[in-house]
């Protein structure tokens, strides 16, 4: 079973469930919005993202976020998907990274869009 991301209950009051695409794509955003320190059995988990929220804006930044993706999903998913791109831009106030990914288990072509202000 999939579980849906965030955890709620359908409407026959049991544990939502997803399919595998929409799945593993909730786990992408798990691992880079968890701040390390949050989960109190995973201390490690997550890629420090959204604590790069108020840096200023600049190249820099968007070469660390690209490092901190990276090894996070390698670390975290890496047995459920292969990073094949990973594309991050800072655009004025707002930060864009985008993954392209194959599923292991389906070999299916995935991409996932995410955006932030900063």
């Amino acid at each position: 079973m999939n579980i849906d991301f965030p955890f709620h209950f359908n409407k026959r009051g049991r544990t939502a469930d997803a399919d595998l695409d929409k799945h593993i794509r909730d786990l992408i955003e798990q691992v880079l919005f968890t701040a390390p320190g949050e989960r109190v059995n995973r201390p490690t988990f997550g890629s420090g993202l959204m604590q790069l929220v108020f840096q200023p804006n600049s190249e820099e930044l968007a070469a660390t976020v690209q490092l901190l993706v990276q090894g996070a999903l390698q670390q975290w998913l890496g047995d459920l998907i292969q990073v094949d791109e990973l594309q991050v831009e800072s655009r004025d106030s707002t930060l864009n990274v985008t993954i392209v990914y194959k599923v292991r288990q389906t070999q299916q072509r995935q991409v996932a869009q995410f955006q932030r202000g900063v």
